[in-house]
């Protein structure tokens, strides 16, 4: 699947947009948003804010990434799962998976 990301300037500033998986689209409508915050954290707790339910489907309750979520700034994988305090640029690209599981 292909997700067109554009960077938005709001106030002349660019800022980090978050994008999510469709296997998540099948449960809440979360088409990309543009959000400000400067590392994974304050980029998801923007988003969540105006989709609380969605939290539940990417953090547990700890705060911390769930087993099968993954995420990506610009194409590369987060190494902070628990604090997600991966640094994100005012361009970055943030990608949410849900990974599919099952037999």
């Amino acid at each position: 699947m292909y997700v067109d990301i554009n960077v938005s300037r709001q106030d002349g500033n660019v800022m980090p947009t978050v994008a999510f998986t469709s296997a998540l689209q099948r449960f809440l409508p979360v088409p990309a948003t543009q959000v400000a915050g400067a590392t994974v954290h304050e980029a998801l707790t923007v988003v969540f804010a105006s989709r609380p339910t969605l939290r539940g489907y990417i953090l547990d309750d700890q705060g911390a990434l769930r087993r099968h979520v993954n995420v990506f700034v610009n194409g590369e994988l987060v190494h902070d799962r628990v604090r997600l305090t991966d640094p994100v640029g005012p361009d970055a690209e943030i990608y949410v998976f849900q990974a599919l599981t099952g037999g």
